[in-house]
């Protein structure tokens, strides 16, 4: 227990606990809104076409997180255009997005002249380099994003599940449609610090999925899948700091193994109860 406390003498610790807590609560929000439209694929998409932004950051001497935040809002609102407008099919689109931005950051990091930058933090993430700047643009965001959702609940919602009947109520839904998918791109692209390209879309779907063991409620889902999504960063956390494991990887570990923990006592309880 000794050591447990004494790591927290470490200030780039502490980045990290921090970092584990905010993506959890933003993961939350946002997570939410993607398991309930069912657009899992979608932000799949998004996620791994954010890595040709990357690429072509680092070829041009600039952030990978801005090269990766641009490239993301375009593929996201390109989806969403696309689903719209009905030209294309939609999960051809997301294919040939998913691949050509995959491609292009994989070419671009490959023609980046000298020394070959260690992309492995952006494709499993490294939360415990995690800096005070990085913090401070993830609680921003966070408040933003919490904002948006408290003033926007209903029209969110009805945008997602009934566009048709949100437009008789006069709520603008491409608005809000185009508005939610930048937040999606933004807030995967904020979290790849913390697990990485390839994992970062379980952070957003493991835990609304447990909460929704429990409730089908949108407004309680959200709560339920900060506890399980921070719970299970922080036990990852520790875990990957004491094994010396990479921390991404550890952190879907603990939400998927916490997932099948209580799925499994849900289905036991369900069998008692019929009984």
């Amino acid at each position: 227990m000794s050591e447990v406390f004494s790591i927290l003498e470490y200030a780039f610790f502490r980045n990290a606990l921090i970092a584990a807590l905010l993506t959890g609560f933003l993961a939350s929000m946002v997570g939410t809104y993607i398991v309930s439209r069912k657009i899992v694929f979608i932000s799949g998409g998004i996620t791994h076409a954010s890595f040709g932004g990357i690429g072509m950051a680092y070829f041009f001497g600039l952030n990978p997180l801005m090269g990766a935040a641009v490239f993301a809002i375009l593929s996201a609102t390109g989806i969403e255009w696309i689903s719209q407008k009905g030209k294309v099919r939609e999960d051809s689109a997301i294919a040939i997005l998913w691949s050509l931005g995959m491609a292009l950051g994989i070419i671009f990091v490959f023609m980046t002249p000298g020394y070959t930058p260690n992309l492995m933090s952006f494709l499993f993430g490294n939360i415990l380099s995690v800096g005070k700047a990085e913090l401070y643009l993830l609680l921003s965001f966070c408040i933003i994003t919490a904002v948006f959702f408290i003033v926007f609940f209903r029209p969110v919602v009805y945008t997602a599940f009934d566009p048709e009947f949100a437009r008789i109520m006069g709520i603008p839904v491409a608005f809000f449609r185009y508005t939610m998918s930048v937040i999606i791109a933004l807030s995967i692209v904020i979290s790849i610090r913390t697990v990485g390209i390839i994992l970062v879309l379980s952070l957003f779907t493991i835990p609304q999925i447990t909460a929704m063991l429990f409730t089908r409620d949108f407004v309680r889902i959200i709560p339920l899948a900060a506890m399980f999504g921070v719970l299970g960063s922080l036990a990852g956390l520790f875990f990957s700091y004491f094994f010396n494991i990479p921390s991404g990887a550890a952190i879907i570990f603990f939400l998927t193994i916490q997932f099948l923990v209580i799925k499994g006592f849900v289905l036991l309880r369900d069998f008692f109860l019929r009984q």
